[in-house]
């Protein structure tokens, strides 16, 4: 552009910066600065966890009374799915301590995206690709053991690890759990952060998570693998972990969509 363009005014838009190849190392600096906004007003952070906790506990026993008690786990591997939606509130409580707002559960609950309804669009989004995993389970499952009744929670380790067909599944069902969970990740790793705190529409959200992971790749794997880990060792005490790890995840969601936004 020349002077004289500069000269009527006709400033050349420069694109947001985003940075690139960030240390391994940082993600866990993100986890730190998680724990540093859990502290402050923690109790409205735990509320978070403990309501989360509570909903997930209800979904779990209302499979078991309806005898769906074979979908549990693609439900507990979409619950990955759709957590960046369900912790948006999160990301306004760490948004506001940046910004020295204070601090509610009501702030928290009641949070207005400056993207408005675009968040309700990429829940759906979120939620449909979720229930496409979970059926995409069962057609893996119908496959290499037809009609047979899924023998429930307690023989099933028995039923994969002891014969050849279990093993096959488990492999299969590896690879396409493997591919779910990396595009699934890489859409919403920044997406509901982004709505929340800029004025854009879901797709592009989307498609920016994607182009935001895609060029910080070293970073983002050591941070979806500590997500994943912490989720694991939170479920396993009856869901009990929800209650502190998700709203510790939640913050650190924050600081990573800053740093690398």
């Amino acid at each position: 552009m020349g002077t004289a363009d500069l000269a009527h005014g006709q400033v050349a838009a420069t694109p947001p910066t985003r940075n690139k190849g960030l240390p391994a190392t940082a993600a866990f600096g993100w986890l730190h600065a998680g724990w540093r906004d859990l502290i402050p007003d923690a109790g409205a952070s735990l509320a978070y966890g403990l309501a989360v906790f509570a909903v997930s506990a209800l979904i779990v026993a209302g499979l078991f009374s309806l005898e769906l008690d074979y979908i549990l786990f693609p439900a507990l591997a979409g619950f990955m799915v759709v957590g960046p939606l369900i912790a948006i509130g999160l990301y306004e409580k760490s948004r506001r301590l940046e910004a020295g707002e204070p601090v509610s559960l009501r702030n928290m609950l009641f949070v207005r995206p400056k993207s408005g309804a675009q968040v309700l669009f990429t829940g759906v989004i979120m939620c449909g690709l979720m229930l496409l995993w979970m059926r995409a389970a069962v057609i893996i499952y119908a496959l290499f053991f037809g009609l047979r009744p899924f023998p429930g929670i307690d023989h099933i380790a028995p039923m994969l690890f002891t014969t050849g067909i279990g093993w096959a599944m488990l492999v299969t069902g590896t690879v396409v759990g493997g591919l779910f969970a990396a595009f699934s990740f890489a859409i919403s790793a920044f997406s509901v952060p982004m709505l929340l705190n800029e004025r854009t529409d879901a797709f592009t959200a989307m498609g920016t998570s994607i182009s935001l992971v895609w060029n910080n790749l070293p970073v983002m794997i050591v941070w979806g693998t500590i997500v994943l880990v912490l989720t694991v060792v939170a479920l396993l005490p009856a869901m009990m972990g929800l209650i502190v790890v998700f709203p510790l995840l939640g913050h650190a969601t924050w600081h990573a969509y800053k740093a690398i936004r």
